[in-house]
């Protein structure tokens, strides 16, 4: 099968399009014919071992580990393990296999049946493999970090990128007034997929404001911690979902002093896929409540050029690799 591969770290241009041998499927796991994959910062952050910690997490010292990234998937189901339940040869299926070591910018991926769920039959391929990696950190860093409830104040820092765009959208459906922040270009986008208010950040710095939110979802950003914290309403919550390394390291570090210090809580997360959470990711693709934002695609060859792309960062919503068959169907 055609795979995109790397065998040390480094930029982009690293990345190989090789034949390699097609996965084999152990018990426990299926094999997916992959339609539609899609790039994350996760992807760029392993590929060129950023930060340098990547290296002692299991990732490989030296070398890759795994050699084909790709967290996100969407395809169909080739042939499974021996132990298998929940899934048969010709199943539509859609996940995020970061937790078996990736593998999505290949022809082929081999997965744990539990980081899959069926595909909804009412959106794509594309839109199936845009979904998983970022939806899931949206939803976990509101729901079970940031603790979201009806009515809250909640504001989405970094709203116009894979993360931002579904937790904008997530907030709405857990019944939250939101507030998105993005640049001039992306305002009607943010309007459209249903934010209450949006704040263009190259006019207005919303930690100067004045106003006050009772959870912040920072995806990206160029605000200290510090200034995150003075946004916050009292017995707010100050979730890290993405950004710079001098965020995280601030994050934390100085998150859980801070949030010793006072009624405000300031901390980071890291996101687990499991199947309870997709398959409530599935619902609200289903019913409507979240729609994928695809901002460009590129063939299974040109991988290194999306993640050029990517790490810029200026994707309007997610950025997918279409990979065989039929990725809009």
């Amino acid at each position: 099968m055609k795979a995109v591969v790397y065998t040390r770290y480094g930029p982009p241009e690293v990345l190989q399009l090789r034949d390699v041998a097609k996965p084999v499927p152990e018990d426990g796991e299926v094999l997916v014919r992959v339609f539609a994959a899609a790039a994350n910062a996760y992807d760029w952050r392993l590929l060129g071992a950023k930060p340098y910690l990547i290296r002692l997490m299991g990732f490989g010292l030296l070398k890759p580990r795994n050699k084909i990234l790709g967290a996100d998937i969407a395809g169909r189901v080739e042939a499974v393990g021996r132990n298998v339940k929940r899934f048969q040869p010709g199943d539509e299926v859609f996940g995020d296999i970061s937790e078996d070591g990736n593998g999505g910018f290949a022809e082929y991926a081999r997965a744990s049946e539990v980081f899959l769920a069926s595909k909804p039959a009412n959106i794509s391929f594309a839109e199936a493999a845009a979904t998983p990696f970022a939806a899931l950190t949206a939803l976990q860093g509101l729901r079970d970090r940031g603790r979201i409830r009806p009515g809250q104040k909640v504001l989405i820092s970094g709203a116009s990128g894979g993360v931002g765009t579904f937790a904008v959208q997530i907030a709405k459906s857990f019944g939250a007034e939101v507030t998105a922040v993005c640049s001039t270009r992306n305002l009607d986008l943010i309007r459209s997929i249903g934010a209450d208010h949006v704040i263009n950040y190259t006019r207005e710095n919303f930690t100067k404001s004045g106003r006050h939110y009772d959870l912040i979802l920072a995806v990206n950003g160029h605000h200290s911690i510090a200034a995150y914290k003075r946004a916050l309403s009292p017995g707010g919550v100050y979730v890290m979902a993405g950004g710079s390394m001098s965020q995280l390291y601030q994050t934390t570090l100085l998150g859980p002093w801070l949030s010793m210090a006072g009624s405000k809580k300031m901390g980071t997360f890291v996101m687990r896929p499991n199947t309870e959470d997709l398959l409530f990711v599935k619902g609200l693709l289903e019913a409507g409540k979240i729609v994928p934002v695809i901002d460009r695609r590129y063939p299974l060859s040109e991988v290194a050029e999306a993640l050029r792309y990517l790490e810029q960062g200026h994707a309007r919503g997610k950025v997918v690799i279409t990979v065989a068959g039929d990725a809009d169907a």
